[in-house]
């Protein structure tokens, strides 16, 4: 029997496999409460109005982001040198939280408008180089064989974490009038304050688990020689050039899942926006839109994994991506009331029905794309590689923002509605996703892990 014969015949470690996932069921707060449905527009909105506080924390994501960009593949290199990736996943989970819960103390008066974006920035920095080591330990939980599955669990966890935490705090602490949970108040925003405070509680629950559990492999490697920061770059370089000359299916995989991932992300990102302006949502609306979403995209993605593993990641990403294109160009035309087939189908209809499949796609979409780099990864280099992964990402994150930017930018210039313009934000997605489909075709499923060089 072969090796790898050998260990997929293994079962695995249903425990440790829980642990790793409720970890994302907790991290899920990071975006789900603080970025995207909560903190983050109480601080575009209460601290910093009339258009400041989302042009701070705007600008404070993109530092926070080009600091990503830089630095972290040798943040992952490092961290696989001293076989500590579970010391630093500790590390820099301790700090999410902290800065999590330190936004308590952000008050809605704009004197706080620069410690709520530097306390976001921070906290989304940290998030990333904690994720960095948590994606890597997909190689010491899973076989080549089972990965999929095993990544899709993970990927569903996070989408079904976010949705408990959201309910939550947003029925328990936002939504109608005072008094709300622990009997608090709305004066000076204490009620949203504390939202911080339970996400943070929450993160650290879920997440202690796994920081106590004693990893079997990549803990234990021998510690490589001590090197400086500068030499880093220099092995980092080196391993960036080898895969140009070495294996151009890992670079072109690198490259394509960094294009096609901004258009996954857009699709969550402008959703609401879509949602609200075209297609007659109200915010309550779009809320529970939010939650439904969530559902079906972690049903998705623990779908999704299981194929991966029957078929490989690289056609789960093409089925996904293909469909997502699809779907956009189908909602393009659904801004108005359509007869289909007898039936009268209006904008909010269609937003449901399109925009829920929408989301069945992208969650297999992530967590292929994760479970393909696992595969990829050398054991002992995957925080490296997984590095890699995300300053490819951070590096072209701006290519749906700015397409779209362009498209509205002409047709507004060209006299049309406002709700026209606002249209090519669909466009803009549909284009990059094309463009990552595109890449994606001229790579195949790993065989063998990526080679690496380094000296």
């Amino acid at each position: 029997m072969s090796t790898l014969s050998a260990q997929s015949a293994q079962a695995l470690d249903k425990a440790l496999i829980a642990k790793w996932s409720l970890w994302s069921w907790g991290n899920a707060t990071v975006s789900a409460l603080m970025v995207t449905f909560v903190f983050g527009t109480y601080i575009a909105d209460a601290v910093g109005p009339g258009g400041q506080g989302a042009q701070y924390l705007t600008t404070a994501n993109l530092v926070a982001g080009v600091i990503i960009a830089l630095t972290a593949p040798v943040i992952g290199q490092r961290a696989d040198k001293a076989g500590r990736r579970r010391l630093w996943l500790t590390i820099n989970t301790l700090l999410v939280v902290v800065l999590c819960a330190a936004c308590f103390f952000v008050k809605p008066e704009q004197s706080y408008l620069l410690l709520g974006v530097s306390l976001m920035a921070a906290m989304t920095l940290f998030d990333e180089f904690a994720n960095l080591n948590y994606n890597a330990m997909i190689t010491d939980i899973s076989d080549h064989n089972r990965m999929g599955r095993v990544s899709g669990i993970g990927w569903g966890a996070g989408y079904l974490g976010g949705i408990v935490i959201l309910a939550i705090a947003y029925f328990g602490l936002v939504a109608g009038e005072p008094p709300f949970l622990f009997g608090l108040s709305d004066d000076e925003a204490i009620n949203i304050r504390v939202v911080a405070l339970v996400g943070a509680a929450w993160f650290l629950l879920w997440a202690l688990p796994l920081l106590f559990t004693r990893m079997k492999t990549a803990d234990q490697f021998t510690a490589d020689e001590r090197v400086s920061v500068l030499e880093s770059y220099r092995r980092l370089i080196r391993v960036v050039v080898g895969l140009w000359k070495d294996d151009r299916n890992t670079f072109w995989f690198l490259v394509a899942s960094a294009v096609y991932r901004d258009g996954l992300s857009a699709v969550f990102t402008y959703g609401a926006i879509l949602g609200v302006t075209i297609y007659g949502f109200t915010a309550g609306d779009i809320l529970l839109f939010g939650i439904a979403g969530n559902v079906v995209a972690a049903l998705g993605a623990i779908a999704g994994g299981f194929f991966d593993d029957r078929f490989g990641p690289r056609r789960v990403i093409i089925t996904c991506v293909s469909a997502l294109m699809a779907l956009g160009a189908i909602m393009y035309f659904f801004d108005v009331e359509r007869e289909i087939l007898g039936m009268t189908i209006t904008p909010t209809g269609a937003f449901w029905v399109f925009g829920l499949s929408l989301c069945l796609f992208v969650g297999p979409a992530q967590a292929a794309s994760r479970a393909f780099v696992g595969r990829l990864a050398p054991p002992e280099r995957a925080a490296e590689l997984f590095g890699l992964y995300a300053t490819a990402g951070r590096s072209v994150g701006f290519l749906t923002s700015g397409i779209s930017a362009v498209l509205l930018t002409v047709t507004l210039g060209a006299d049309a509605q406002v709700e026209d313009a606002e249209k090519a934000l669909i466009i803009g997605i549909v284009v990059v996703l094309a463009v990552g489909l595109a890449l994606i075709l001229k790579v195949h499923n790993p065989t063998s892990t990526a080679k690496m060089r380094e000296h």
